[in-house]
């Protein structure tokens, strides 16, 4: 890209409607502090807010830089198992705020899908692609861990099955005590339907505030396009297509959605930026908030957390 015109473009940027940007990330990280800790309270598990937030920060710091956010959960279990939280109990919860965080994606895509099309139309053919992509791996995800949450029994059948199947066809074989390990977490499963059908309200009550922490993160889009002296489109649209984007690259299994994310997001908004340089300096700006700010805070508390948390299940052994 023309760095000079990229300079350009980004001292015409105005710095105070990009102040909210740092609270919006800050919010979006609390939103999933908040959902953790009405829900291990449903638990009878008593922690303080701010614990919660390392919780969440940790969560997030390891997702964004680990293929597929794989590495979030795990190290959020072991940090809350220092706390004294099982295991079996972390990993219910995690699991159903991972269910609540698909589930949001899921709704607003099949929402924009079904009476979007005057949006979707608009957007070129290998973004349409990587939408609907994006919609139908979200939507399987979550009928797949809702099949394991609602449908424990069924699930255990038809998994017991495959993986038997794929025994006698020699494409796996049992080692390191996979079946054991398969009826763990079947229990896991349980727990969870247990939970949800105990826990109604609360499910409900977490699930619209992650629908608002997402939209938190969605919302730093729009502040950096009024940054930019525009006005014609409306909050509801850059936000909307900013979901597009997360919709689109979040079960691909790439650190952050790097690469894919920028480059729809430049596919995306060069029409509503009138014009490649000032596309790519929102890009820089909106994604220099939305993942980098966000690695650096999470990191940072995360830093602060393995130094600070100690581990209370030694002192209680």
């Amino acid at each position: 890209e023309d760095l000079s015109g990229l300079k350009d473009a980004i001292k015409e940027c105005n710095i105070l409607w990009l102040i909210p940007a740092v609270p919006l990330v800050l919010f979006f990280i609390a939103g999933e502090s908040i959902v953790i800790w009405h829900m291990l309270d449903c638990y009878g598990i008593y922690v303080k807010e701010r614990l919660c937030f390392l919780f969440s920060a940790v969560g997030f710091f390891f997702s964004c830089v680990t293929p597929s956010a794989t590495g979030g959960q795990p190290m959020q279990i072991y940090y809350m198992k220092k706390q004294n939280i099982d295991i079996p109990t972390a990993t219910i919860i995690l699991m159903l705020v991972t269910i609540e965080y698909k589930f949001v994606l899921v709704f607003v895509g099949l929402a924009v899908a079904i009476f979007g099309q005057d949006l979707i139309t608009t957007l070129s053919v290998d973004v349409q692609f990587f939408l609907y992509l994006g919609i139908a791996l979200n939507v399987f995800c979550v009928l797949f861990m809702s099949l394991l949450v609602f449908l424990p029994g069924t699930a255990k059948y038809l998994i017991t099955k495959g993986f038997a199947l794929l025994k006698k066809i020699h494409l796996m074989k049992e080692k390191n005590n996979r079946t054991e390990r398969l009826e763990q977490s079947m229990e896991t499963y349980k727990g969870a339907s247990r939970f949800l059908k105990e826990n109604k309200l609360a499910i409900f009550n977490t699930t619209i505030i992650s629908f608002i922490q997402r939209f938190f993160l969605f919302a730093i889009t729009y502040v950096v396009y009024r940054s930019f002296g525009l006005n014609t489109e409306t909050f509801f649209t850059i936000t909307i297509l900013q979901a597009v984007i997360s919709i689109s690259v979040d079960m691909l299994p790439l650190p952050g959605g790097m690469g894919i994310s920028e480059g729809l997001y430049l596919r995306i908004f060069t029409p509503i930026f009138h014009g490649t340089a000032m596309t790519t300096a929102s890009l820089l700006v909106s994604r220099g908030f939305s993942y980098y700010i966000l690695v650096i805070v999470s990191g940072i508390v995360s830093f602060i957390t393995h130094l600070t948390v100690t581990d209370k299940s030694k002192k209680t052994e």
